[in-house]
């Protein structure tokens, strides 16, 4: 079977997978409830054949929405963008069947319709997931491409797409300025002005994705010129936008001019933005620590039994520079401070290392229960405290003392935007396996770039990676 081919199957499973996952709910719902006795309890106005069939047009209207409205068979989207368009989607025809039943006036039990649309939403993203995790496996999502960049940019597009699994984009080739890296064998190529890549590469043009991420102007319009003679059908450009604020941000073309205008949002200075982060943390908070007070109990009394305080406070600088006290579970000893001055004038290793990081990887000042709280996070479920009063928010930039202030240089007003976070864009980013500049980075972008949607994306993130254990100590 050829790439097109292949590529032809995977949408018609995934087209197929969708549909069933619309529609096949409808039957698990008739036989969970006992359709067969119980059918005109939940019909009892013998509507039943009326309903299946608007139920079914749904369905089928629904996944060519998918198809032909927003392409989720022909572009490859990432895993959390693409999961947003699915749960407005489903939305969206949930409303419409509410409507046409409620119009229609069919006798339909709530019970079995709520359950149905329960189903809908739960299995729907399932099948997504685990049918593209079968056709990867199967090798036939997979779509090869090939990288054309300035070298200084390649190594980051190469990493920022290997991330997305979910895209299934098989990097064969990275092009630069002046070689090509045959991603296979290792085997460099270098790269001569009459190279015609499309026939000594002996690529299928109709199938393979050219993703181009070149900043100077003249290269870009060079690769588009050639891939579009070579007529190239799948290319994506990634601009430089480093910096700019992304999500909620408008954008239009300039008629006749080859140029985007661009309509900067500060979401985080919304109103209605802090109404909806301030509900979920409160309504968030109060349900974690309802569902873990049994753990928050134990902890406490483990923690105390060295005679010190379980649970202490240590100033944070928070919403527009207000300090509170960031309230943990107590991992280390009770005379962590002179412990500390004894190892960092005795150390100089350590010294250094807690001068670049304010963090000791092998810190002598942890005690037994401390290392492990510190190890799963839970030193950290206090802070759900701190939430609740509103210091702080379930997601958001990493709570910093005063002196860390200086090295967020000019960020340091977008930290200062947001409350500090349980968790946020660091911690599922690798934690303490990333540098400071890094973390800065990260904290700036969260903010510059909030939505609800991203602080849901980041919990759920947060929850694998403590699970794994990714990046702490």
């Amino acid at each position: 079977m050829n790439k097109w081919m292949q590529i032809t199957v995977s949408k018609g499973i995934l087209l197929l997978s969708d549909f069933l996952s619309i529609f096949l709910p409808i039957l698990l719902v008739f036989l969970l409830l006992g359709f067969s006795e119980n059918g005109n309890a939940y019909f009892p106005g013998g509507h039943i054949d009326e309903y299946i069939y608007i139920h079914l047009s749904i369905s089928l209207i629904c996944v060519f929405w998918f198809g032909l409205r927003l392409r989720h068979y022909t572009y490859r989207k990432p895993f959390w963008f693409e999961l947003k368009e699915v749960i407005r989607t489903l939305l969206i025809f949930f409303i419409i069947e509410l409507a046409i039943v409620a119009l229609s006036k069919l006798y339909v039990s709530r019970t079995f319709w709520l359950l149905t649309w329960s189903l809908i939403f739960l299995l729907f993203p399932l099948f997504r997931i685990l049918i593209k995790k079968i056709l990867l496996k199967w090798g036939i999502y997979k779509k090869e491409t090939i990288i054309i960049g300035d070298s200084e940019k390649l190594g980051e597009v190469y990493q920022a797409l290997l991330s997305e699994d979910y895209l299934g984009f098989d990097i064969k080739y990275v092009v630069s300025s002046n070689f090509i890296i045959n991603k296979a064998t290792g085997e460099i190529e270098v790269l001569t002005d009459d190279l015609d890549i499309i026939s000594s590469l002996s690529l299928d043009k109709d199938t393979v994705q050219f993703v181009l991420a070149l900043s100077d102007e003249d290269k870009l319009s060079f690769w588009l010129r050639y891939l579009a003679k070579h007529n190239c059908r799948s290319i994506s450009v990634i601009p430089n936008v480093s910096g700019i604020p992304l999500y909620g941000t408008d954008m239009s073309l300039l008629f006749s001019h080859e140029m985007l205008f661009m309509r900067i949002n500060n979401n985080l200075a919304k109103r209605s933005s802090r109404i909806m982060k301030r509900t979920m943390d409160v309504v968030g908070s109060l349900a974690i620590i309802t569902l873990l007070s049994p753990v928050l109990l134990y902890l406490y009394f483990s923690v105390k039994k060295d005679g010190g305080n379980a649970i202490y406070g240590h100033p944070r600088i928070g919403h527009n520079g207000k300090t509170f006290n960031c309230l943990k579970f107590r991992s280390m000893v009770v005379n962590s401070k002179e412990v500390l001055d004894e190892l960092l004038r005795t150390d100089p290793e350590a010294r250094a290392e807690w001068e670049k990081d304010f963090k000791l990887k092998n810190d002598p000042r942890v005690t037994k229960i401390g290392a492990f709280i510190r190890k799963t996070s839970l030193d950290e479920l206090p802070q759900l405290f701190n939430v609740l009063k509103g210091e702080m928010s379930l997601v958001g930039p990493r709570p910093v003392v005063a002196d860390e202030l200086e090295r967020y240089q000019d960020d340091v007003e977008y930290y200062l935007m947001a409350k500090p976070g349980m968790t946020g864009l660091w911690q599922v980013s690798g934690r303490n396996d990333v540098d400071y500049n890094t973390r800065v980075y990260f904290d700036s972008w969260y903010v510059k770039n909030w939505s609800l949607w991203n602080d849901i994306a980041i919990l759920f993130k947060t929850v694998n990676v403590v699970l794994k254990r990714d990046g702490a100590y």
